[in-house]
């Protein structure tokens, strides 16, 4: 199937006319605009191609037979014939990713088929990061392969992690924080953290880190290293005597270096706060900042998140 996408962009174009916002102006003051997206299939421009309305936009059969799955505009989520497996998928990528997760979840898209971002606008910040973004959906499903994500508190490291992983077909959810009967408050982020994840995800809570890694395959998103540390500590007794724990964290490292999945993993940084008033507090800072740098030694990528925005560590 020859695809020929002449342009990308939504509707309105990218930048829209008009608008003010910080990725429409970024591209004004660049003397970039993309035009509203326009697709030739095998020769063929898209609207005149032998196509099916389904919900959310189209399922299109090509001159030469092929079959593509096309996203009708900014927002819509094509829902897939029965049984079929397209050769070609154009998506609102900028606005759902997880729906090519869906669709490769239920054998829709294949690693054979040809990913598409289409009607891409100023829901993403430029260009150039859905291009980052591409990279992530685009790669291998399997591992190993690890990423470690640190930020501080409400940096957005949790949403990059998910980001990530969009776009897979499986993904098991390892959640460190369980949910406390005496706080509603930790309970109400769970719950927001949930309702965040896609249907078909599975969520596994557990504080055994380094069972959960050994177990997994496919695609793992570990939230977060520093709750884990919490449990640990608690489980081991190591507030007043941080060696009772360091065998918990030797166990972790052992099965972050041997697992064979490809796992993205949060985690805090705590170099950039004040020193902890409290001996407890200043060993799990300790504690945790040591356990940060040898996994970030073992992992393939890591990376900074701050207020959103992410740097990648060489």
């Amino acid at each position: 199937m020859d695809i020929e996408l002449r342009a990308f962009a939504g509707p309105r174009g990218w930048p829209a006319t008009g608008c003010v916002c910080a990725s429409c102006n970024r591209l004004r003051l660049a003397g970039i605009r993309h035009e509203p997206a326009s697709v030739v299939i095998d020769g063929v421009p898209l609207e005149d191609c032998a196509r099916v309305r389904v919900p959310g936009g189209h399922d299109v059969t090509g001159a030469g037979g092929g079959r593509a799955l096309v996203a009708s505009g900014p927002g819509a989520a094509p829902e897939p014939a029965a049984g079929v497996e397209y050769d070609a998928v154009l998506l609102d990528l900028a606005g759902s990713p997880e729906h090519l997760g869906r669709l490769r979840h239920v054998g829709a898209a294949t690693p054979k088929t040809e990913v598409m971002a289409v009607h891409v606008d100023h829901r993403i910040s430029s260009p150039a990061e859905l291009e980052r973004r591409m990279a992530f959906w685009e790669r291998p499903q399997g591992g190993p392969s690890r990423t470690l994500l640190l930020g501080g508190t409400r940096s957005g490291k949790s949403a990059e992690a998910e980001l990530r992983l969009a776009a897979c077909p499986d993904v098991t959810y390892v959640a460190t924080g369980l949910a406390r009967d005496d706080d509603p408050e930790w309970n109400a982020r769970i719950a927001a953290h949930r309702g965040r994840r896609p249907a078909w995800w599975r969520t596994v809570e557990t504080t055994d880190l380094p069972g959960a890694l050994a177990a997994a395959t496919g695609a793992v998103l570990v939230d977060g290293i520093g709750t884990w540390l919490t449990a640990a500590i608690d489980e081991a007794g190591a507030w007043d005597d941080p060696s009772r724990v360091r065998p918990r964290l030797e166990e972790v490292v052992a099965a972050w270096r041997g697992t064979r999945a490809r796992v993205v993993a949060v985690s805090d940084e705590v170099g950039l706060s004040l020193v902890p008033a409290t001996p407890s507090g200043r060993a799990f800072r300790d504690l945790l900042g040591h356990l940060n740098q040898r996994l970030a030694a073992e992992s393939e990528e890591a990376a900074l998140v701050v207020a959103g925005r992410v740097m990648d560590l060489p």
